[in-house]
């Protein structure tokens, strides 16, 4: 018989890997970042463009499947988060929406705010979009300020379960550095993922150098920001649930979640050479183009790996700065067992999805992009 425990484990699973291939297809955001640093006239801008409007509904859907797998599988934490911090998302969700208009819009013949305009909304999404989901992300080891009351659901006046400490309402993780420096280390990440895609995807003489060259310009601050949250993360304190089921404050924990569970630590290992190997390959190797593909995979491994470590374990995977016992763990925060249940059999079709994801993904890669290819194009952002 499938156990209440099983189902809550196997959805954290999938919503840490939905994490992870989110992550990976910022690529999406991290090339749009760079449309006026590479792009040197509208040819190559063009190019640019229409690479990354290629794949950017995927980037999008992810997004809101990434959203809508937390709401149904741990609802505490989609009104804990989402209704309380909801200046983050909603700072977010703006961004992708001023991308999805952009894309539609800048090639439309009479738009009254011009080619330019719309192209600034890529970049602005480039930049906000990828910091912003680092931050949130951040929060699920640095905590935030909220307060959760189950007894509250038996008040008729006032039946709110989970309420946040101050007026900020998320804008408050912005006050903590170790935030930033995920944010960042994300937003980095986001771009060299977009300028090795580019140089898988485009076949131009002249953008090919510059694109290895952003690769170690993006990969360097990248490294240093990555490496020092993930030590900041390893050598600090978490919040795991103890005999009694109370929520206690524990040295090392991510790093024991790691030494105790081999195989996530094994997949997090894997995952961080294969980004280094997509990124140094493509700078020790002229020839080379398809870093992308060892740098993609090797994301989600990395990130669905950190996720699954502040999750699984014990750990409390939203603490709580104000009110530790207020932290959300896997086993207080899920959806009834009949929920999980039924959301697991709808899962079964997740491959069929991903493969024919897979499949339209190479039917438009099939070949590199072209300036010759977009002349006679009919479809053109």
């Amino acid at each position: 018989m499938i156990t209440y425990t099983f189902l809550q484990h196997y959805w954290w699973f999938l919503v840490s890997l939905l994490g992870g291939l989110l992550v990976f297809l910022l690529f999406v955001q991290g090339g749009n970042s760079l449309i006026f640093a590479l792009g040197r006239d509208e040819a190559e801008r063009s190019l640019l463009i229409n690479s990354t409007g290629r794949k950017w509904e995927f980037t999008f859907t992810t997004l809101v499947t990434f959203g809508g797998a937390f709401f149904a599988s741990f609802p505490l934490f989609y009104s804990t988060s989402f209704g309380g911090a909801y200046w983050v998302w909603v700072l977010i969700l703006l961004s992708f929406v001023l991308q999805a208009v952009a894309y539609e819009y800048q090639s439309k013949p009479g738009n009254v705010l011009g080619r330019t305009t719309y192209r600034r909304f890529l970049v602005a999404n480039g930049f906000v979009g990828p910091f912003l989901l680092g931050v949130a992300v951040a929060t699920f080891f640095t905590g935030s300020a909220f307060i959760v009351d189950k007894g509250a659901m038996g008040d008729s006046l006032v039946p709110v379960i989970s309420r946040w400490a101050n007026g900020w309402h998320g804008l408050d993780a912005l006050a903590e550095p170790w935030n930033w420096v995920l944010g960042l280390a994300v937003f980095f990440l986001a771009r060299v993922l977009g300028s090795l895609y580019f140089l898988n995807n485009i076949d131009d003489a002249g953008l090919q150098p510059r694109l290895r060259r952003q690769v170690l310009r993006d990969g360097v601050p990248f490294v240093v920001l990555f490496v020092g949250f993930v030590g900041r993360v390893l050598l600090g304190d978490g919040y795991a649930v103890d005999a009694d089921g109370h929520i206690v404050l524990t040295p090392y924990k991510y790093a024991l979640n790691l030494v105790q569970m081999p195989a996530v630590g094994a997949t997090f290992l894997v995952g961080v050479a294969l980004v280094l190997h997509g990124l140094l390959r493509t700078l020790w190797k002229p020839g080379f183009r398809r870093g992308i593909w060892s740098a993609g995979f090797g994301t989600v491994l990395a990130v669905t790996a950190l996720l699954l470590a502040a999750g699984y374990n014990g750990t409390a995977y939203y603490p709580s700065t104000v009110s530790p016992g207020s932290s959300l763990t896997i086993a207080n925060s899920s959806s009834s067992y009949f929920t999980l249940r039924t959301m697991a059999w709808v899962s079964l079709l997740i491959p069929v999805v991903v493969a024919y994801i897979a499949y339209a993904w190479y039917a438009i890669d099939r070949q590199s992009l072209t300036r010759k290819e977009l002349e006679k194009g009919e479809h053109k952002y």
